[in-house]
């Protein structure tokens, strides 16, 4: 268990834990600060997914042998440390998915056939990824139901003002980003909710840049739906989890058919089967499932409130160091902030500041960040972002600003 994080020392700890940043990029030691797209493993983790193969690899549900019945238990024992993780009332509100994306398209194609029609309405925001954007464009267009879009205020926040005006019967669903990927605004979920509730609206939160950074009480925000990817947690790619709310899960019919999600086939009838499996067709990624349990454990873990106060620290030493540098303008400074930047330089392309900064063993992501809308909003083509975890260091901060310094200056 790390017991504290807010210190060189404990870093370094919990930085031993990560065997990716012992390595060196360009004949310079990796500072990764792309944590936004995907965070690193632990050496926890990277076993786990090792074991499974070597020891009991075996689909899951269906088998009375011996192998199929140690990964079945491996498997559902995820997710009920998923249900405590979330604070869930029961199990069968836990939906493993392949991701984010996987889980916001189940929302939409169940939940929203399911719930729409034509003239309803439809609230998303100005900042939302491309994932909580097009599978509501696309159910939107089929039903004819109109998509309404939150504006975002000049300091990266949502206008809570329009988003009230924008609320009335006709909204059926609300559905916004916990944090945003490009900015790192932190939008205020238990109001959102509340004022969603007053006109009787559903609302899902897409949380795939918040479960990193705090803890998520699924019961405390009254969210129906709750998305998030595994990948950005620690844990292994290609796992999500959808939590919704167990009577509109088992009111909704799924959306996709196969394996496991039915209870009797016939060429006449189909019957579904329960929660949490009528969801979940054909065989899932049960290697990288059953890992989750080992990011789990790493994050539960950890004392949040210093990983807290140390992700405070990094954000706000990297904002003043960032605003030191001529012509750089940080995109995004709400007042509730998760830790990353974005910024541009006047006549200079983020992809070319990203190219030589990697050159200095400096890893970042640059471009529109799939929030072309948002790009949009703020009239730039896209950002360098640089995304911190709690295993980065000031020091690696100091080489992010040397590295940019140096990418300038070649730029001219």
């Amino acid at each position: 268990m790390v017991e504290a994080v807010g210190s060189k020392f404990i870093v370094e700890e919990v930085r031993k834990q990560f065997p990716i940043l012992k390595r060196n990029i360009n004949g310079k030691p990796l500072v990764y600060f792309d944590n936004g797209a995907t965070s690193q493993k632990p050496q926890s983790v990277i076993e786990a997914i090792s074991n499974y193969y070597s020891n009991y690899n075996s689909n899951i549900h269906r088998g009375v042998h011996t192998l199929s019945q140690e990964a079945t238990q491996a498997y559902e024992d995820v997710r009920l440390r998923f249900q405590r993780f979330l604070n869930a009332k029961s199990s069968n509100e836990i939906i493993f998915t392949s991701g984010t994306t996987g889980g916001i398209n189940l929302i939409a194609n169940s939940f929203g056939k399911y719930y729409l029609k034509k003239g309803d309405e439809v609230i998303i925001s100005e900042m939302e990824h491309h994932s909580n954007i097009v599978p509501w464009q696309m159910i939107c267009n089929q039903l004819g139901a109109v998509l309404k879009i939150v504006p975002v205020l000049d300091n990266g926040e949502l206008d809570m003002s329009a988003f009230k005006k924008l609320l009335n019967s006709k909204t059926k669903i609300v559905s916004i980003v916990h944090i945003s990927n490009s900015l790192g605004t932190i939008n205020p979920i238990k109001e959102i909710v509340e004022l969603s509730r007053e006109i009787g609206a559903k609302v899902h939160i897409d949380g795939a840049q918040a479960v990193q950074h705090m803890r998520v009480d699924v019961q405390d925000l009254d969210v129906d739906f709750y998305t998030f990817s595994i990948h950005k947690m620690f844990g292994p790619t290609g796992v999500g989890i959808l939590y919704g709310k167990e009577d509109i899960l088992d009111e909704i019919p799924p959306y996709q058919g196969g394996g496991d999600m039915i209870k009797t086939v016939s060429f006449e009838k189909t019957t579904y089967n329960e929660l949490p499996h009528k969801f979940e067709a054909g065989t899932p990624n049960i290697a990288d499932g059953i890992a989750c349990l080992e990011a789990l454990d790493f994050i539960e873990g950890l004392n949040w409130e210093e990983v807290h106060l140390h992700e405070s620290e990094l954000l706000n030493y990297a904002t003043q160091e960032l605003k030191k540098i001529n012509g750089l303008r940080i995109i995004g400074e709400a007042v509730e902030k998760a830790s990353l930047n974005s910024f541009v330089f006047e006549g200079i392309h983020a992809y070319d500041i990203g190219v030589l900064i990697d050159k200095m063993g400096v890893a970042v992501r640059t471009g529109h960040h799939c929030t072309q809308p948002l790009m949009k909003r703020f009239g730039v083509e896209g950002t360098v972002r640089a995304s911190f975890a709690l295993y980065n260091t000031k020091e690696e901060v100091d080489q992010l600003i040397e590295a940019i310094l140096r990418a300038k200056k070649m730029l001219g």
